[in-house]
């Protein structure tokens, strides 16, 4: 019998990857790495293209100006021109002092008005109270104003101030006469007081047209001032009662028709009055016997 050869088996190939590519499967697996090749890769050959072509600086000017040129063009719509200003809820001095705050030249772009700014401006003006501002159809510019209703007049060492009911100022004036139905405060700090100035003003009305006004003294009390030099001067605590104790005496007695320079309430349990210097001196005369 012939002797079988041996026949020798093909080698068959491994399946498993080799480790590079192993390697290279496991980190296609990776979602972060995946997403850097998605979107990474053409954003950074976007960026180098970009770079690239806005490196010249003739194309860097060409689309700034093309930029600024759009931008005009619709800007500059009619629909978006402000022709003109109106303003509602002052007039006269007040008016004109708002437009001079906010001097605009019509027509301009409402893309050119700080709306906010204008507002805060018109706002810290002495005679507003507050301020609002806003573009109406039809390219118009409201200013809608509450302002400042002046209630007292103060002098102090500057002058005369128009003050509302909360001591902000309105206006100076010139004249007191400018303004006679208003009633007058003057002293130091009085501005911080003035709904205790009214309330006494308002008490002292009683007396009629002989009320001049009212005087913060010391920054703590007050005194009312009468005509012919005449004051009531009251304490510090309770002023009201003690007023209306001096109005209450008058109506009896008739203090205030004589003559009396000062009603000092300061002490209530014990008022004082002190006559005039004539009227003194003419008691003094009086109280001292006749010579024999």
């Amino acid at each position: 019998m012939f002797a079988l050869k041996r026949m020798s088996k093909p080698a068959r190939s491994d399946p498993a990857p080799s480790r590079w590519a192993w390697r290279m499967q496991r980190l296609m697996l990776t979602p972060g790495f995946r997403f850097a090749l998605r979107a990474g890769v053409p954003f950074c050959v976007t960026l180098l293209a970009g770079t690239i072509y806005l490196s010249d600086e003739a194309r860097r000017g060409a689309i700034v100006e093309a930029y600024a040129e759009m931008r005009d063009g619709i800007q500059e719509r009619p629909e978006f021109m402000v022709k003109l200003m109106a303003i509602d809820g002052a007039e006269g001095a007040l008016a004109a002092e708002i437009r001079g705050a906010v001097p605009l030249e019509f027509p301009l772009s409402s893309f050119d008005l700080d709306l906010p700014e204008m507002r805060s401006t018109i706002a810290a003006l002495s005679g507003v109270r507050t301020a609002s501002v806003r573009i109406r159809p039809g390219g118009i510019l409201h200013i809608d104003v509450e302002r400042r209703v002046p209630v007292v007049i103060w002098r102090n060492d500057d002058g005369l101030v128009l003050l509302d009911e909360g001591g902000a100022q309105v206006a100076e004036i010139d004249t007191r006469m400018s303004h006679p139905a208003l009633p007058l405060m003057a002293g130091e700090g009085a501005a911080r007081h003035v709904p205790e100035a009214l309330t006494l003003m308002r008490a002292a009305a009683a007396l009629g047209d002989r009320v001049r006004g009212v005087v913060r003294m010391g920054g703590r009390r007050w005194d009312v001032v009468l005509d012919r030099g005449q004051r009531i001067m009251l304490p510090e605590e309770a002023p009201l009662p003690a007023l209306e104790r001096v109005i209450a005496l008058e109506r009896a007695e008739e203090v205030l028709t004589r003559d009396v320079a000062r009603v000092d309430m300061r002490l209530g349990k014990r008022p004082t009055i002190r006559m005039t210097a004539d009227a003194s001196e003419s008691w003094w005369q009086v109280r001292q016997p006749k010579k024999k």
